[in-house]
């Protein structure tokens, strides 16, 4: 038996053995036994084919616990496949060891356990965790040793590892819950990156939770949007927590997230999306005709499942009203020609059936048609044909007498039973025999009964009797071994076990950044060449013959200076709290620095006295790049002396910038739209243009982030300015806009310390002291988001409360605009074809044909800069994505005749179908 595989497998011939072993390995997928040829196997793990080596793996991980002598004889084999430079070989050789039940290789187990524990590749580490439980079971005696492993793990911060080292807790050591205080934190934050089998799990628990729940989540609701890379099951749940989310406020926003959702390539979730429609209009009454308009209308739809789908809820809505909405009932019957689904053509027929009274001509046709197909229809029609034989029957037997009894007979002899036995029951009810007529006397209550309206509601409604995440909460089903979780303890359990120290060098690079950002330019007395060597050199390495310059220049800034460096050694062994003492002291002397030299800067009256608004907007831009926020900074009165407008203003001048006690500032001018109308027919030359001066206003506008009245009297909105951000040029520059409407000062305003997904960053506004009543405020903040359109949150806080606020972009503010000749576009474009292509045609109305109102909307709607073109009616604009870089080009083809052509080549597919979504809408309004 397998003489011919043997053969092979001790062949010279890497070929042969490769070849045998996979068709011993499709042997055990087919579930065939192949143990009788473990010697012969693993006689080549040592090979060095490493195809085979993996092979053989699989093969010794399905068969070392039967064969376990045989696997002792090669295990130090397997050892030395522990130090193997392949990952897979080395995870590999793990799990065949540990699945060795043998006490006497403990030791060796132990060994490789821990040696895996630290291996740089995340899937070892992974594979030692699920060795664990294994060596547990086989000796007891080691779990302190395997307790100091888990401790281990448990400070990994690979989602891949995070789950398999719980399960590992969980079995080995589920009492010593002092292991997971540490940890606690960074598991919750895990979350959101770990597979999608757990987001199926968080958000089951987020659809029980909104039902009741529903303010928790109302202001996130555009966080559950559904993304095309979703897989269906994630779809299906968002779709159900949109759903409960619905209100009579943002139900307009909803239905036209699932009208989008409807044109899916996805037939299961556009199912779901037309229940979730039929869920909307049954809650919320002012939307029900509206629904019903928009389903009747689908009812043309070209795929059947649409349609199919669209019928079975239109079928629960009109119960509801089914006196008003005749004409559908009747447009319903004409789709039985065309409708094979079995579910829709039954629920046509019950409409039909059960309103009879309302289509009096069409309900005798529809079953003539019915009764010619009864034998060849699925038996869930069948049943429906009966019932509505028997209600015409018993409203209309002149014209449907002989149609009833050929249907009746024709289920007589069906070959299923339950519609032979509805059938002689019907007989007996609605024709009855001479012996029994006393039921058929109540033949028309029993069929014509008025129902209820169904009550379309949610599947999870009645699943919070189970503990959320529970097996038993995602089978609706008391599981066995479900436990309910304990009672609150009668006292708080200490919050500072969660509390993790910071590593020293951590603080020490925290300290040396801030130091970094917060350091003054030098005085003028330094020449020409100071700031630029300033600003490129380590503050911690600055000579003390400069700090001596400095204060010979009279700005006083070298002794806060030095007082500043003293503090930051000494401030590595104090506590937190003096840490922000030492801050504040900080910014006191800085203030007291800055306003004398303000006094006096009349002695350098040729530098100071530049005041035209051009030299203005240089200072503000030198500003942004040193990290300090315009808004923060207001220029002191100019001298009396003035100097020639040519003259080039230094970022000297920036000295005589001081902070403002807390004044209302405009945020920076942006040059108006009808700039850049202005110079879409220019030749680009050579000259470098800002591409900030060429981006028209956002028409995103100005958006709430916090409401005065849940804000307790702060309101504050946000706008996207557009401008680079000088902190980081991967970042959004979002102007942040404060205002106190409250009686009392709001101090201390900050940003707390954000919880994000992955790659999304956030660099926030310097703290605001205090915000006086009535007073307002603009500072300026940058949001890396990664080149998705998902929601940074995070918390706005004040000394007393913490407000958490969503901040999601359009897809147009994720890019900068890059300005390129007609040939580099067209090279360009070239490349970016096929997947990275999306076209959409669209009829432009009369109000958007001049080239200004079409360059305005298409700039509007993204941060694109407009490309040279010699064709009359196209329009070509391209830009880079803030983060990646990944080119878009967008071109719109108005050439009459026919509609326009929108198309749009992108690196990224998800970037190109969004945004030609967007400028569609902004171009067909």
């Amino acid at each position: 038996r397998h003489d011919d595989l043997k053969e092979m497998l001790d062949s010279n011939k890497d070929s042969l053995k490769l070849e045998a072993m996979k068709r011993i390995v499709a042997m055990i997928a087919r579930g065939k036994n192949a143990s009788d040829l473990f010697p012969a196997v693993v006689k080549n793990v040592a090979c060095k084919n490493i195809e085979v080596k993996k092979l053989v793996y699989v093969y010794l991980v399905r068969y070392a616990e039967e064969q376990q002598d045989l696997a002792l004889l090669s295990i130090s084999t397997f050892q030395r496949g522990l130090k193997d430079p392949n990952q897979l070989i080395r995870a590999s050789a793990l799990r065949v060891l540990s699945s060795i039940r043998v006490p006497i290789i403990v030791p060796i187990m132990m060994l490789a356990i821990k040696e895996a524990a630290s291996d740089m590749s995340p899937y070892v580490r992974k594979t030692a965790a699920h060795a664990i439980p294994k060596l547990y079971s086989l000796d007891s005696d080691q779990k302190d040793q395997l307790i100091e492993v888990i401790e281990k793990l448990l400070a990994d911060k690979t989602t891949l590892v995070a789950g398999s080292v719980v399960m590992a807790f969980e079995e080995v050591c589920p009492e010593r819950i002092d292991l997971i205080h540490k940890n606690y934190r960074k598991l919750c934050n895990l979350l959101i990156d770990v597979e999608d089998e757990v987001q199926y799990v968080v958000l089951q628990n987020v659809a029980t939770m909104s039902i009741k729940r529903r303010g928790m989540f109302e202001p996130y609701l555009k966080s559950f949007y559904i993304r095309s890379t979703d897989p269906t099951q994630i779809k299906i749940l968002k779709l159900e927590v949109l759903t409960n989310l619905a209100n009579e406020t943002n139900i307009p926003t909803v239905l036209r997230e699932f009208q989008t959702y409807i044109r899916s390539m996805d037939k299961d979730f556009v199912a779901a999306t037309i229940q979730a429609i039929g869920r909307c209009a049954t809650n919320i009454g002012r939307v029900r005709d509206t629904c019903l308009n928009g389903l009747v209308q689908l009812l043309s739809n070209r795929d059947e499942l649409v349609v199919a789908e669209s019928v079975v809820v239109i079928k629960k809505l009109l119960q509801m009203q089914p006196a008003q909405h005749g004409e559908i009932i009747k447009h319903l019957a004409k789709l039985t020609d065309n409708i094979q689904v079995p579910m829709a053509r039954a629920s046509i027929l019950w409409l039909i059936g059960e309103y009879c009274e309302h289509v009096p001509k069409i309900a005798p046709d529809v079953l003539r048609k019915m009764a010619k197909s009864f034998t060849a229809e699925e038996d869930i029609v069948k049943l429906q044909v009966i019932n509505l034989a028997a209600k015409l029957y018993l409203t209309n037997s002149k014209q449907t007498k002989l149609l009833t009894q050929y249907v009746l007979s024709l289920a007589k002899y069906d070959q299923n039973y339950d519609i032979r036995d509805r059938a002689r029951f019907t007989r007996q009810l609605i024709v009855p025999s001479e012996q029994g007529g006393a039921l058929s006397r109540h033949a028309k209550k029993l069929f014509l009964a008025p129902k209820p309206a169904p009550v379309l509601e949610s599947s999870f409604k009645d699943r919070d009797h189970f503990q959320l995440g529970s097996l038993s909460h995602l089978l609706n089903a008391k599981a066995t071994g479900y436990q309910e979780l304990p009672d609150w303890p009668e006292e708080a359990p200490d919050p500072s076990v969660r509390n993790v120290e910071v590593p020293e060098w951590t603080k020490s690079s925290n300290r040396e950044k801030r130091k970094e950002k917060e350091k003054p330019f030098y005085s003028d007395s330094e020449g020409e060449s100071g700031p630029t060597e300033s600003a490129d050199s380590d503050p911690e390495s600055e000579s003390e013959p400069d700090s001596k310059s400095s204060s010979e220049s009279g700005s006083g800034e070298s002794s806060s200076e030095s007082d500043n460096e003293d503090e930051e050694k000494g401030r590595s062994s104090e506590s937190e709290q003096s840490e922000e003492e030492g801050e504040k002291s900080k910014r006191k002397k800085r203030k007291k620095v800055t306003e004398g030299q303000g006094e006096g800067s009349s002695s350098d009256e040729g530098s100071d006295s530049s005041s035209s608004s051009s030299e203005s907007e240089v200072s503000s831009e030198s500003e942004e790049e040193q990290g300090e926020p315009v808004s923060w900074r207001k220029k002191t009165p100019p001298s009396s002396k003035s100097v020639p407008a040519a003259k080039e203003v230094s970022l000297l001048d920036l000295e005589d910038f001081t902070p403002p006690s807390a004044q209302p500032v405009s945020p920076p001018t942006v040059v108006s739209s009808s700039l850049a109308a202005d110079l879409e027919g220019l030749t680009l030359t050579d000259s470098p243009l800002m591409p900030s001066l060429l981006s028209p206003v956002s028409s995103v506008g100005r958006q709430e982030l916090l409401h005065r009245v849940a804000g307790e009297g702060l309101a504050v909105d946000y706008t996207f300015s557009r401008q680079p951000f000088s902190g980081d040029p991967h970042m959004v520059s979002l102007l942040i806009h404060f205002s106190n409407s409250s009686d009392t000062p709001i101090k201390g305003l900050h940003v707390g310390t954000p919880k994000l997904p992955a790659g999304i960053s956030i660099q926030e506004f310097p703290e605001i002291e205090s915000l006086a009543p009535g007073e307002s405020a603009t500072a300026v903040m940058g949001i890396n988001f990664c080149d998705s359109t998902q929601a940074a949150n995070f918390q706005l806080c004040t000394q007393v409360r913490q407000f958490y606020v969503s901040i999601q972009p359009p897809v147009g503010e994720l890019m900068a605009p890059v300005f390129m000749s007609e040939n580099e576009f067209k090279k360009e474009q070239g490349k970016l074809t096929g997947m990275n292509e999306i076209t959409e045609k669209l009829t432009l109305p009369d109000s958007c044909r001049s080239d200004h109102t079409v360059v305005q909307k298409v700039t509007a709607t993204a941060n694109l800069g407009r490309v040279p073109c010699g064709t009359s009616d196209e329009y070509r604009f391209a830009g880079r994505t803030l983060t990646s870089g990944s080119l878009v080009l967008l071109t719109l083809d108005a050439r009459p005749p026919g509609p326009a052509q929108l198309t749009v080549n992108s690196e990224k597919m998800v970037i190109g179908t969004m945004l030609v979504k967007d400028v569609v809408q902004a171009l067909t309004q």
